[in-house]
């Protein structure tokens, strides 16, 4: 078991904009991340499964071709490989949870 306070977790930005915190589990990854407004996702795809929640602001997340406005409470369940992209319409914050692990996201806040 173990506890964490976000705020004792150093953020770094990952894409311009875009600024997180990670916690890993044995099977999961949880991104916690600021997005000031304007700021795009490029289109990608990955192999993990991805459940996407908007916790404030706006956010314009496309999937596989469907856009939608996201706002607080909004959850996306993006199933593993396909596209999706995204823009901040504000700042935001919101919260990812990856399944497997992100091995490329370990030790990014170290």
């Amino acid at each position: 078991m173990s506890f964490k306070n976000l705020k004792d977790i150093v953020p770094k930005e990952i894409l311009p904009g875009y600024t997180v915190r990670f916690v890993h589990t044995e099977r999961m990854t949880f991104a916690f991340w600021d997005v000031k407004a304007n700021s795009p996702l490029p289109e990608h795809a990955h192999e993990h499964e991805q459940v996407a929640n908007v916790l404030e602001g706006e956010y314009e997340l496309t999937v596989n071709g469907e856009t939608k406005r996201l706002k607080p409470g909004d959850v996306v369940v993006i199933p593993s490989n396909v596209p999706h992209s995204g823009v901040a319409i504000t700042d935001c914050k919101l919260m990812d949870v990856f399944a497997p692990v992100r091995e490329d996201y370990l030790g990014a806040n170290e």
